[in-house]
């Protein structure tokens, strides 16, 4: 018996799961923000805790909280600590 690949869950379950979890966020610039998902809305407007920011893989700044505009988001990945 060989093993199953994992089953792929939707987008929602994914966003779910990651929500009080450390996140990055890359933009449509090419700029990460990496820090604790607080909240996202159907817009994917993203509220950020413990962000920094990141340019070019070079730390730049770091924020308390940020808010981020869903149209500028890329993608989201979960980070493991």
């Amino acid at each position: 018996m060989s093993a199953s690949p994992p089953k792929a869950g939707s987008p929602n379950d994914f966003l779910k799961s990651v929500i009080g979890k450390n996140v990055n966020v890359r933009l449509n610039s090419g700029i990460d923000y990496q820090g604790v998902l607080s909240c996202l809305d159907g817009y994917m407007n993203i509220a950020l805790e413990q962000t920094v920011e990141y340019v070019d893989g070079q730390k730049k700044n770091e924020y308390g909280d940020a808010f981020i505009r869903g149209n500028n988001v890329m993608y989201i990945t979960a980070i493991e600590k």
